[in-house]
């Protein structure tokens, strides 16, 4: 694939090294390395240059992406792929609950990745698979693909800033949380003994926040609002059991409440960030889906 990014230089920016200049637009180092690699790879003014040297005001910059390669070690697979927004730089993907982001040894044909390797081979274009939001296998909802290198390393440095994507989930639990609303701030780390559990650990788990409130009780059950601060390995559900409600359906957190529902009960609701290449304030939503609204009307 081939995309082609144009910046116009401002007095602000005048007397800037280039190679400054790009990293503050979120270029990563080893974005900066793959673009010298490229013929034309970055122009001024239609000619090539250093990245060391110095812009002047009203200088234009194009920086080309030229990507030819897709991600090897992923089988092209034709499956259901309910695509919610796509532009140039990335696609925000709504993710069935049992289909895992990326494949693995058990899970070789039926991850969103070969989902998505198809969806890009069946149009002819290379596609390496950059997922920024990871869900677990059985969350579903939104998640962010990001199409090229660049809004890679954009999105990458915002998920890892922690507040500039925002990050909304819906969860269900037995009874009526009390407190209705809160915080559970919680180091995690793993728990001695599994490869795959977390838990809460003040002496050397990392910092984890976790902010919840109450939508609605029916049935017995609790719709909780969740927003996270930090993006740890299973944060949720394990917050939610440390605050003494675990997600109903958990099979690894709370394995004896998996009647009304076969999956843990969590679902990647809202996305908001900033598109990474025009600054446009993006919002997006997935509703509720079918399996956890049969639990809260049962």
């Amino acid at each position: 694939m081939e995309r082609i990014l144009t910046y116009h230089i401002t007095k602000q920016d005048a007397g800037v090294r280039i190679r400054t200049y790009l990293k503050r637009q979120g270029y990563s180092s080893r974005n900066l390395i793959e673009l010298k690699k490229c013929p034309d790879g970055v122009l001024r003014n239609g000619s090539p240059i250093y990245l060391n040297q110095y812009l002047q005001e009203n200088d234009t910059i194009v920086v080309r992406i030229q990507e030819n390669a897709s991600s090897e070690k992923i089988l092209p697979v034709k499956l259901p792929l309910h695509i919610l927004y796509e532009d140039e730089d990335l696609l925000v993907v709504n993710k069935p609950a049992g289909m895992p982001i990326h494949p693995s040894l058990n899970n070789y044909e039926n991850s969103l990745g070969n989902a998505l390797a198809w969806y890009f081979a069946d149009q002819g274009i290379p596609f390496v698979y950059r997922c920024i939001n990871r869900l677990d296998r059985d969350t579903s909802g939104l998640t962010v693909i990001a199409k090229h290198m660049i809004s890679a390393s954009i999105l990458s440095s915002m998920m890892a800033e922690g507040h500039q994507i925002g990050r909304e989930y819906l969860a269900i639990v037995r009874g009526c949380v009390e407190p209705a609303a809160g915080t559970v701030t919680a180091p995690l780390g793993r728990k001695e003994g599994s490869i795959l559990e977390r838990t809460v650990d003040f002496e050397h788990g990392e910092h984890a926040v976790t902010h919840y409130r109450t939508l609605e009780n029916k049935n017995g059950y609790s719709l909780i609002s969740l927003k996270l601060e930090t993006g740890r390995t299973h944060q949720i559900r394990v917050h939610m059991k440390y605050l003494g409600y675990p997600l109903i359906g958990d099979y690894l957190y709370n394995p004896y409440d998996t009647i009304v529902i076969s999956r843990q009960a969590l679902h990647s609701h809202r996305l908001t960030f900033t598109h990474p290449i025009t600054g446009q304030i993006m919002e997006f939503t997935a509703p509720l889906p079918e399996d956890m609204r049969r639990v809260l009307e049962l």
